[in-house]
């Protein structure tokens, strides 16, 4: 029997201080029929949420354009300051086919609502990842290179005109970029609260494919940058695993362990945004837990990667299957 079409969204959106803003967001992703929110990660510092939601590939589309319609009532970027590098009030949305869908419906699916975002708010849309129209435009780095404030500037550019939308940034969201991608971890590894900006940007630059000063990185398919977190009061290494099933995050995790002494400082734990596939933490267990017991190499992958560095963590709240598992089963319980 086949698995029933179900896509996930991980929007991205410039606002993680007021919640009454945030309540609207949550409210029109609940309110979209067969669209679950499976989990909302909110950074004061970084002045940024993420909502990850699943469902029928109808209903994630939908829901998406109600963001946005959020965003219009409520977000201007003109007044936005944060950590995080960022382009637009809906900065980034992205759509990650989970089962009976492919890439190609997807992508196809992005450029319809690309095409009514644009109309619908004026707003510059550009295409990434699987969806994008060009090669410099797969990677999401180029496109929010300059960030909201050298829009003017990058849409004066003929190389930068957006995929839909007018050529001239929207005076309070930006622009956005949407496309379909495989899925991708965002992972925060937390240094010593000692700990300097300058050793947190080192340590991002040796992890990261990219490298530093022409110099290649460690792990191709990891993108990563330093940042202080004022609520933490701790630098921490902000991890992109654009390709987790190259780069292990206990790999990673160990390495930095290692390069961190090397710099005079140490890794703490570390901090997981949103939600992973079970395979990928289960994978963190491998040679640490000798159970074949799926709990035990879940909670001993928790250990290894300290998980609970900064705050309680619960793998039954943060694998995808699970989360988007029992949102089902209370919104259908007799299914």
């Amino acid at each position: 029997m086949s698995e029933p079409p179900r896509l996930e969204c991980v929007v991205n959106v410039s606002e993680g201080r007021d919640p009454m803003v945030l309540a609207a967001f949550r409210e029109a992703i609940e309110g979209t029929p067969d669209c679950y929110l499976l989990h909302q990660d909110t950074g004061h510092g970084a002045h940024r949420t993420v909502f990850t939601f699943a469902g029928t590939p109808g209903a994630v589309f939908a829901a998406a354009e109600e963001v946005y319609a959020i965003a219009d009532r409520h977000l201007d970027m003109q007044q936005h300051r944060g950590t995080h590098p960022r382009s637009g009030a809906v900065d980034v949305c992205p759509f990650i086919p989970i089962s009976g869908v492919t890439e190609q419906d997807i992508r196809a699916g992005t450029q319809v609502l690309g095409r009514r975002v644009a109309k619908r708010f004026q707003l510059p849309v550009y295409l990434y990842a699987g969806s994008a129209q060009s090669t410099p435009r797969g990677n999401l780095a180029n496109i929010r290179r300059g960030q909201y404030e050298g829009l003017t500037e990058k849409l004066m550019d003929p190389g930068w005109q957006p995929d839909f939308g007018p050529a001239q940034p929207h005076p309070r969201l930006g622009i956005t970029v949407m496309g379909v991608r495989p899925f991708l971890i965002a992972w925060n590894i937390n240094l010593h609260p000692a700990a300097t900006l300058v050793q947190a940007r080192q340590l991002a630059g040796r992890l990261r494919g990219s490298g530093v000063g022409g110099r290649k990185g460690l792990f191709p398919g990891l993108k990563a940058i330093g940042w202080w977190i004022e609520e933490y009061g701790r630098c921490q290494v902000s991890c992109n695993v654009v390709d987790p099933d190259r780069v292990a995050l206990a790999q990673v995790y160990f390495t930095a362990t290692a390069l961190a002494q090397e710099l005079g400082t140490s890794v703490t734990g570390s901090e997981l945004i949103g939600l992973l596939p079970a395979r990928h933490l289960r994978a963190a267990a491998r040679g640490f837990c000798f159970s074949t017991d799926y709990e035990e190499e879940m909670d001993t992958a928790v250990m290894v990667l300290g998980l609970n560095d900064l705050k309680p963590f619960s793998w039954r709240d943060r694998v995808l299957e699970e989360v988007l598992r029992a949102a089902e089963r209370r919104a259908h319980p007799s299914r």
